[in-house]
């Protein structure tokens, strides 16, 4: 991988998700994964970009100015190239423009990892696949909730997690381990053609 043309996109691994009242999460390994995936785009001289999750919501743990809304210790100390803040799903909806600061640096790939799996880590590789960028997930370099169906049936964390990988697989990115992803040529990614429209 040519240096500046793959950017790790780190979305929001805050403390606040560590609050009991958000219920348990999957995959402990996640920060961990998440360190070793920064620690490798450094040595590369790659772009590393952190998502910060500002949330509205009065009682979310997340919102500005609490305690939550830190980074995890994994990665509390490293100064990324850029940090986005958003207050929605998609970082690519944040501020700064992270679309149009990637476009500057002619960066074409981005690689995903952070929380939550399957809401705004799948949410920003969907909308990183519609923009154009060729997209790898690390799906071990993320972590994920319990989820109720709307027929009352209560997933799994692990399965919840399992599901958003299979949906984003061959679609809109290639979903691969924190291993893969270090390799940085274990996987040729190519923006789906599904992206454009079905």
């Amino acid at each position: 991988m040519t240096p500046g043309r793959d950017a790790l996109i780190v979305v929001d691994l805050q403390r606040g998700f560590d609050d009991p009242a958000m219920g348990r999460r999957n995959n402990p390994e996640c920060g961990a994964n998440v360190a070793r995936l920064v620690a490798k785009w450094r040595d590369a001289g790659d772009p590393v970009v952190f998502v910060r999750h500002d949330s509205l919501e009065p009682q979310s743990p997340l919102r500005p100015r609490q305690p939550g809304n830190e980074l995890m210790r994994e990665i509390a100390q490293e100064s990324p190239d850029l940090t986005v803040a958003k207050s929605v799903h998609s970082a690519f909806s944040g501020d700064p423009d992270l679309h149009g600061w990637l476009t500057e640096r002619g960066v074409k790939a981005v690689t995903i990892c952070g929380i939550t799996t399957d809401h705004c880590c799948s949410t920003t590789a969907r909308v990183a696949c519609d923009l154009g960028y060729e997209v790898r997930f690390v799906v071990d370099a993320t972590s994920t909730f319990p989820r109720t169906t709307p027929s009352g049936r209560v997933m799994e964390a692990d399965e919840v997690s399992d599901a958003a990988a299979g949906s984003l697989d061959g679609e809109f990115a290639a979903v691969i381990s924190t291993a893969g992803a270090c390799g940085r040529c274990d996987q040729v990614v190519t923006t789906p053609r599904s992206c454009g429209g079905n």
